[in-house]
């Protein structure tokens, strides 16, 4: 079986903790990083869903922000709890729909079977059918599904194909990837791949501006409107669905993207790894896009995932800068915004040395300020491969689970070939997809590996030096 790139959202928790601590080892081999344990910027615990509304309805009535100025996982929780109650919200007027439509059906079934129209009074024996004139509820087989007596505070308690409708819920905290977590905790890391974790705010933004403001001149540069951008804030902040159409300036949009970015109390690129970003401006080539990849590696993964997106999007304005010609030769301008203006107005939002309102956090010297300014080009201009994990590191990674976790190898391997393309699979002489792991266990017994399994793995059995 051959190994192909794969997006790194698409690995596992437990492969993407594993990918931490390699990531980890080969900075500190090149001196670029210390002894580096990253913040905890996450609660202590995942929380049920049951938990995640009655938080969320609890910081609604005391009017705290659900967006701006606050820890960037808590902005996803919060997207995630109102969307959980929009949805809850929903099935209970549904629910009273089908309660009055029986109603309904049952007082009109009465009235045509009652004697001269009676709607109440005793009944002539025979009258009624034999057929029970109680209400019945359009879909009984729902109820189940409605009560949902079901609460998991990790999807590694489920089977594979239940764990995918949770997925969305489950929210992966960075100090869960913690190489070094604290002692005691028995919570084991999940054999699924971490939902993706970009904020409403951002999402939407990206989008409006990649749908109405691509030509738009001077786009992150041009004033907008205090007034109009305070109310979108606003609500935001109130944890409104606030949808952005053709009818909002674009203008106004970007500016809240940036004022996301800014009042961000962490940076999407963590201050403990300000330095490293920086020392690689000074590196060329391949060696400074493998040491950007391996920094990348070590971000929390709502951090990643948020970076990935907005480095995606800034892309796609650079490859509007200049001006083109339509299918019928007439003009489209260009938004003048190169990769370079763009790193250069996003580039102190995403690497901060100190927090806003620090002593010196608005000095920055001339020679940091060139270094953020050409890193993030970087970042932009190879975005689409620094969030790619190579065949290599793969095998690093499976190596290291071989060490630690040797009964998940056949799990991984079933479900990496499973991903293959159908004419590599045949040429494998495999088949099948990974069977379900038993709830609550990464173990499989050791007579469901395979022998061929065992024969592709047989370079797995080998010290990578962590």
């Amino acid at each position: 079986m051959e190994m192909q790139p794969v997006p790194l959202h698409s690995l596992s928790e437990l492969e993407r903790a594993s990918l931490q601590e390699i990531a980890l080892y080969q900075l500190q081999e090149k001196r670029l990083v210390g002894d580096l344990r990253l913040a905890k910027v996450g609660p202590k615990g995942s929380k049920s869903i049951r938990q995640k509304l009655e938080s969320f309805s609890k910081e609604k009535k005391d009017c705290s922000p659900q967006t701006f100025g606050i820890p960037l996982f808590q902005v996803i929780a919060n997207d995630r709890a109102y969307k959980q109650l929009q949805e809850e919200v929903k099935k209970s007027r549904r629910l009273c729909l089908e309660v009055e439509a029986t109603v309904k059906r049952f007082q009109a079934q009465r009235q045509k079977r009652s004697p001269m129209g009676r709607s109440c009074g005793l009944v002539p024996c025979g009258v009624f059918p034999e057929e029970p004139l109680s209400p019945t509820f359009l879909d009984n087989g729902s109820w189940s599904q409605r009560r949902g007596a079901m609460s998991v505070d990790s999807i590694t308690d489920l089977s594979d194909n239940t764990s995918k409708l949770l997925e969305a819920l489950q929210l992966s905290h960075p100090h869960e990837l913690d190489p070094r977590r604290s002692l005691g905790k028995t919570r084991m890391l999940s054999l699924n791949p971490i939902a993706w974790q970009v904020p409403r705010i951002v999402e939407r933004c990206c989008k409006h501006i990649e749908t109405h403001g691509l030509q738009t001149v001077g786009i992150f540069q041009v004033g907008s409107s205090k007034k109009r951008v305070q109310q979108l804030r606003e609500e935001f902040d109130q944890g409104l669905d606030v949808f952005l159409d053709e009818h909002q300036s674009v203008h106004d949009v970007a500016a809240l993207l940036k004022e996301f970015l800014r009042d961000m109390p962490d940076p999407l690129i963590p201050r403990e790894l300000y330095g490293a970003f920086l020392s690689t401006a000074a590196m060329e080539g391949p060696a400074q896009l493998a040491t950007l990849q391996l920094l990348l590696f070590l971000l929390p993964p709502c951090h990643s995932d948020t970076l990935h997106r907005l480095l995606r999007f800034l892309g796609e304005v650079a490859r509007h800068a200049e001006g083109s010609r339509g299918p019928d030769g007439q003009q489209i301008p260009g938004n003048k915004m190169t990769v370079s203006n763009l790193a250069t107005i996003f580039g102190p939002n995403i690497l901060q040395k100190e927090k806003p309102g620090e002593k010196d956090a608005g000095a920055m010297n001339f020679e940091d300020s060139a270094a953020i300014i050409l890193v993030l080009q970087r970042l932009i201009e190879h975005c689409q491969t620094l969030f790619v994990v190579s065949p290599e590191m793969q095998r690093d990674v499976l190596r290291r689970l071989f060490q630690t976790d040797p009964d998940v190898i056949d799990y991984l391997l079933r479900r990496k070939l499973n991903a293959l393309p159908s004419t590599e699979r045949e040429d494998s002489g495999e088949e099948h997809a990974p069977s379900p792991l038993p709830a609550g266990t990464h173990a499989l017994g050791s007579s469901s590996v395979s022998s061929e399994l065992y024969s592709n793995v047989s370079f797995l059995n080998l010290d990578v030096g962590i």
